[in-house]
């Protein structure tokens, strides 16, 4: 399962998929986690300390290895120099799993303990200075997109990717890429509005869309939580309020993962189940048609000219990714 974590900037995006990702580790599930926001803390949310997180390899900074290995013999992928974000998987590419080892896993990701359970760690890398004035941060999130673009998942396997701040989400097509979004909200006015925005724009493509209430004061009875959910409705899945836990992490001194407070820990289920319920609902023939669509509109509106060459080509017409290509893997 693919899951997206969105919200506005400071809306507590990061610290609840830190703890979605804890949670799904406890359960004995394996699990990837990619921070893919311009501001990488999701490793310091999962307990790495400075020096540590700074170490973690950058996907970004690794681009080529992971566009030579996912090329693999695909007869219309001519070299790594002519693949972009958006350039499906067809026969001869190679396909990726969450546990199976990989080159890319091997470069890209690291293992981080966790006292549930272990996980695999990848990150796109900051924006540094060398990128000022240069590039754009969907240079570095291309790497995800492409590793998702070449996944294949199945039941009780989790992908969580912590995704940029508000609608950058939408500068790809990276935001079609999952089974499920959570959207992290404040009960404000512009916590709102993001989620409006968001769901407006991905309204056309099927996204499937919740609300992680967040910040939330007072309980089940409060302003707060009237608030969100006469501006949300049935989409508001879960709030979460004020945890002792997460200042503790914070403070880098967290307490056993199992002593988070009762009610989070039930919030965290109500996500699982949230999650896993897409599974019968997956189609991976809208999944492929949706990569070949952003592709085209990548094509014409930059690759092409980048690279020299009609990206269109690249397309398989007879491929459609899904389980039933993991045994080729």
């Amino acid at each position: 399962m693919k899951i997206a974590f969105v919200g506005k900037g400071g809306s507590g995006k990061t610290t609840l998929s830190s703890l979605f990702i804890r949670h799904l580790a406890a359960s004995g599930a394996p699990v990837v986690a990619i921070d893919a926001d311009i501001n990488q803390h999701l490793g310091a949310a999962l307990g790495l300390d400075e020096s540590e997180a700074a170490a973690l390899p950058a996907m970004g900074e690794r681009l080529s290895l992971i566009k030579n290995h996912l090329r693999g013999s695909n007869p219309r992928i001519a070299s790594a120099e002519t693949m972009i974000k958006t350039t499906p998987p067809g026969e001869g590419s190679r396909l990726v799993r969450i546990c199976d080892p990989n080159p890319i896993y091997d470069a890209c990701a690291r293992p981080v303990e966790l006292d549930g359970g272990a996980i695999r760690l990848m990150v796109t890398g900051p924006f540094t200075d060398s990128d000022l004035g240069v590039a754009c941060y969907h240079s570095k999130t291309g790497a995800v997109e492409l590793f998702l673009n070449h996944l294949v998942d199945g039941r009780d396997e989790y992908v969580v990717v912590d995704m940029t701040a508000g609608s950058d989400s939408f500068a790809s097509g990276m935001f079609t890429r999952f089974d499920m979004t959570f959207l992290v909200a404040e009960p404000t006015r512009r916590g709102v509005a993001v989620y409006r925005q968001y769901k407006e724009y991905a309204s056309d493509y099927g996204v499937a869309l919740k609300v992680v209430g967040n910040k939330v004061r007072g309980g089940d009875s409060s302003d707060d939580l009237d608030f969100l959910r006469g501006e949300i409705g049935e989409d508001l899945l879960v709030a979460v309020g004020h945890s002792d836990w997460v200042r503790a992490l914070e403070k880098g001194r967290p307490p056993r993962f199992d002593q988070l407070e009762e009610p989070n820990r039930h919030a965290l289920h109500t996500l699982h189940e949230a999650a896993d319920a897409m599974y019968e609902l997956r189609d991976w023939e809208r999944y492929t048609r949706q990569m070949v669509h952003f592709h085209l509109k990548n094509a014409s509106g930059w690759g092409n000219e980048r690279t020299g060459i009609d990206l269109a080509s690249q397309i398989d017409p007879d491929f459609v990714l899904g389980e039933q290509l993991a045994a080729a893997v």
